[in-house]
């Protein structure tokens, strides 16, 4: 995970040591030599996968000579890879950014006991469909006065046919049960430690909102499209509060992706993953997506752009 990036370059090198130092633990050594369950758990994954991101992005600076600011139109990032996008577009500083989501991933964590909370992905179904659902899901249980609404609620609108559902874990099963009565072509649970995007990680958005109201949150030097809202922002005040609605709300994917092709987009780069590369392509197929893991793939975009 990186350890290619870092090996060839000393670029990259600087920006998981400059992690490792924010953090105060060896991060890099988790992620290149485990174990896995350590690397996976929340306040390890999310910095390490923006750690990844940000080496990609030093490796196409320093060694190809490719500037953000004069290539990118916007900057977006999926979940915790929003805080990604505002590092790389200068809002925040890389050390910053790590100690942030570290503090975000183990607030999520600690939002909801373990065994609680689900996520499922309803594969071929559209994103007015799963949320029909998931209201259906989310009925009363318990009957009586002490009967409670259970939590159920699109989280993660990716691409046409693929949306994810988080709650709590009867309730997500659920949905589930009922999107194969309404046509979905699949659904699978996903392996994750907590229901994120939903009103269950409240206690986190609680967390979040104090955190970033003491960074050092500047205007990025291109917009960035917001997962809350699909649209472009660069007022700093603003990026805060998104951050913070950011965790209990959805990420609406699919539109932002529209949205910056409405607005001119002519190609898309995914950096430190392939993941959001297909979600892109499945959206706006005749818009062109670069994702890179390594250098060959940087090497290969370096040429492309």
């Amino acid at each position: 995970m990186g350890r290619g990036l870092a090996d060839a370059s000393p670029h990259a090198r600087a920006v998981f040591e400059e992690v490792d130092e924010a953090l105060g633990q060896k991060l890099s050594r988790l992620m290149w030599e485990g174990p896995e369950d350590q690397l996976t758990l929340t306040a390890n994954a999310q910095p390490a996968i923006m750690a990844v991101s940000i080496a990609a992005l030093r490796v196409l600076e320093a060694d190809a000579g490719l500037r953000l600011a004069e290539k990118a139109a916007f900057v977006a990032g999926h979940s915790l890879g929003e805080y990604s996008a505002l590092a790389a577009a200068g809002a925040l500083g890389l050390a910053e950014t790590a100690r942030l989501l570290r503090r975000r991933g183990e607030a999520m964590q600690a939002a909801v006991p373990a065994g609680e909370g689900a996520m499922a992905a309803l594969l071929g179904l559209n994103f007015e469909q799963v949320s029909e659902i998931a209201a259906e899901a989310a009925r009363e249980v318990g009957g009586g006065p002490a009967g409670s609404k259970q939590v159920c609620a699109a989280a993660n609108d990716n691409a046409p046919g693929q949306v994810v559902v988080s709650g709590h874990t009867q309730a997500v099963a659920r949905a589930m049960s009922i999107a194969k009565t309404r046509g979905a072509r699949h659904s699978v649970l996903l392996p994750v430690s907590a229901p994120f995007h939903c009103e269950l990680m409240a206690p986190a958005a609680a967390v979040m909102a104090e955190a970033l109201a003491g960074a050092d949150l500047r205007a990025p030097f291109v917009p960035l499209i917001a997962n809350v809202t699909a649209a472009p922002v660069a007022d700093p005040a603003t990026i805060r509060e998104l951050l913070v609605a950011q965790v209990t709300g959805t990420v609406r994917w699919r539109e932002s992706v529209l949205a910056m092709a409405a607005l001119g987009v002519t190609g898309f780069v995914e950096l430190g993953g392939k993941v959001l590369g297909p979600m892109i392509r499945r959206t706006t197929p005749d818009v062109p997506c670069l994702g890179a893991l390594d250098m060959a793939g940087l090497e290969a975009i370096a040429k492309e752009l």
